[in-house]
């Protein structure tokens, strides 16, 4: 697709050049066309500075149920006039797991719903008044705007700037038709009958791909009409056209997407197609209807502007009507026809591109996708302290873990971590440096911790690996202090891993901080512990000079494994809409109040010490 455009770009610059030279009255109306689109690109730029904020919030919560995915579609559509801009967030939203397929659907078939609200404007108010005495106020206090530092002011000003150069585009083309009285008329080369409603109908598809804008190609098409240029069936044919050529954009959108996102834009091409043929075929009845509902609405018969803009409305509401009650076939239909793609354990499940256009769908991907890192982390972490990782997941306890430690074939962590964590972390990593382009205020903040938590799982990968020569040497010594205090350092980091886990049940954000915090000061604890232990050992002559300083060295590591773990944990499992940088006043312990829960805590260690069977001898 990206080939095809390459190539088309210069096809259609050297066709506006022979255009221009021929005929310099259709300078007008292609300056006309080309201001309308830029006032469409400025104004979906000032509504994407909302992103992250407003929009994102009200898709998420208005999507629960068919009906209000549809007035959201609706809604959005018409308050940013950008069919493209609302298909783009949907398969951004849906690729990053925010909403479902059915609402997806929902908000595209009310989008294409939504498009009509321009039409009847421009047909309504925008062909009988002077547009550009309302464009320069726009365009003034907009432009003021642009230049404030302040990003919401900004994203005002490309709003009433994009609004602006709308109005101005539109009364350009309406000029520029004006101009070619009696010297342009496209009825002569229509031929008569269904041909010539599909002619027209692939103009409008084409027009609305070139210039990637069905409502650039609806301004076109009833400035036209207004003019005389084109005849009325010919316009209702370019308006099927237009909303067919809606799909290309949607499509292009999903290239980058998930699989989730490929079913969306491809139930968006059925729509469309869909609504475009039956449009087609039920034309007579579809006119009729349009002549009944103008003579009740008061519609003049001479009117084909707010004729076209009715039958607009007509035909997208057929549509609607006809897909919304076989929306559940429709999406098993599309599962069907786009299958889960098979997973590769070392390639990212959840990065793709279309997350890109919201800084909310990409703080949700980067999350997804660094929990998995850490469950891939922890897996080798596991591995390299010598245990079963299912047995670990099934919830057994660490003294009743396998030891795999004494195999030949134990964990090789670094080239593990070559295979199942370098190539994730990387992407990661080069993900959120793309998606900090878009994000600003907490949603950029959210990427930067997730930043750190990938980097504090790495930290722990190596922190273990450093750790792991001495422990697998040391654990199964003969000398028993030695192997009992290596005992000690894996068993605080497996204390961590499992505290984590609770830590992932809890829902309630108080409770998961203080819980990290027990386990934060336990591990303080521990280090403290081992300090003395390890000064007893050298005294007493128990251990060598050479194994003091390798256990020194090593409880080193461990504590940097378990801060690491836990500051990880902080930023990826408690509360992601608040900042975890600091620690709110009431969540702050009082000293008093740590030794207190230090006592619980050993209170319930030794309880579930007494309850857990020695393990087996030589071991």
């Amino acid at each position: 697709m990206e080939l095809l455009k390459r190539m088309l770009f210069p096809v259609i610059m050297l066709l506006l050049a022979v255009s221009f030279w021929s005929r310099p009255q259709l300078q007008q109306i292609a300056a006309g066309v080309a201001i309308f689109l830029f006032g469409m690109l400025s104004l979906e730029r000032g509504f994407q500075s909302f992103s992250g904020g407003l929009i994102e919030r009200i898709l998420q919560r208005s999507t629960s149920t068919t009906a209000k995915a549809l007035a959201f579609g609706v809604v959005a559509t018409t308050l940013m006039q950008s069919s493209s801009l609302v298909s783009v967030l949907s398969i951004s939203f849906l690729s990053a797991g925010l909403i479902n397929l059915g609402a997806g659907l929902g908000v595209i078939f009310g989008a294409n719903l939504g498009t009509t609200t321009g039409a009847w404007l421009i047909a309504g108010f925008g062909l009988d008044i002077n547009l550009a005495q309302l464009a320069m106020p726009m365009l003034v206090f907009g432009v003021m705007l642009l230049f404030q530092p302040n990003k919401s002011r900004a994203g005002i000003g490309h709003i009433l700037a994009g609004m602006g150069f709308l109005f101005l585009g539109i009364d350009y083309m309406k000029d520029g038709f004006a101009t070619l009285q009696g010297s342009l008329d496209l009825s002569a080369v229509s031929p008569q009958g269904i041909a010539g409603l599909l002619l027209f109908t692939l103009f409008g598809i084409i027009a609305t791909v070139v210039m990637q804008s069905s409502h650039a190609t609806l301004v076109l098409t009833l400035t036209a009409l207004a003019a005389g240029h084109v005849q009325y069936m010919d316009a209702l044919a370019l308006a099927i056209g237009a909303n067919v050529g809606t799909t290309v954009t949607a499509m292009l959108g999903s290239l980058g997407a998930n699989t989730a996102g490929k079913r969306l834009a491809l139930g968006h091409l059925l729509f469309n197609l869909a609504t475009g043929a039956v449009a087609l075929l039920l034309m007579p009845v579809l006119l009729w209807l349009v002549e009944q509902l103008s003579t009740l609405l008061g519609i003049s018969a001479e009117n084909y502007t707010l004729k076209l803009a009715l039958f607009h409305t007509l035909f997208n509401l057929l549509g609607v009507a006809l897909m919304v009650p076989q929306l559940p076939r429709l999406q098993r239909w599309l599962m069907r026809l786009v299958p889960e793609r098979s997973s590769n354990r070392m390639q990212p499940q959840y990065l793709n591109q279309s997350a890109m256009e919201s800084p909310s769908a990409a703080v949700a991907v980067t999350r997804s996708e660094s929990i998995r890192l850490y469950g891939l982390s922890t897996d080798l972490i596991l591995q390299g302290l010598g245990w079963q990782v299912d047995e670990f997941h099934r919830g057994q306890p660490i003294a009743l873990l396998s030891d795999q430690s004494r195999s030949a074939v134990h964990a090789n962590l670094q080239q593990l971590y070559e295979q199942q964590v370098k190539g994730i972390y990387s992407a990661i990593i080069s993900f959120i440096s793309s998606a900090r382009e878009k994000a600003s205020g907490r949603q950029d903040e959210q990427l930067r911790e997730l930043r750190a938590a990938d980097h504090y799982l790495i930290e722990a990968i190596k922190g273990v690996k450093h750790l792991q020569r001495n422990l697998l040497f040391y654990i199964h010594s003969e000398n028993p202090d030695m192997a009992q205090a290596y005992q000690q350092l894996r068993q605080q980091i497996g204390d961590v891993l499992r505290a984590i886990q609770h830590v992932r049940q809890i829902d309630d954000v108080v409770e998961s901080r203080l819980a990290l915090d027990h386990q934060l000061l336990l591990t303080e604890r521990d280090r403290e512990q081992s300090d003395s232990l390890i000064e007893g050992l050298i005294r007493t002559r128990k251990i060598s000079a050479e194994m003091a300083t390798s256990l020194m060295t090593d409880k080193g590591y461990s504590q940097e494994v378990c801060r690491a773990l836990i500051q990880a944990a902080r930023y990826l499992f408690i509360d992601d809409q608040s900042p975890q940088g600091e620690t709110p006043e009431s969540l702050q312990l009082e000293h008093a109040d740590l030794s207190a829960i230090n006592k619980q805590l050993e209170q319930q260690r030794s309880e579930e010490d007494a309850a857990t069977p020695p393990p087996e001898q030589g071991l």
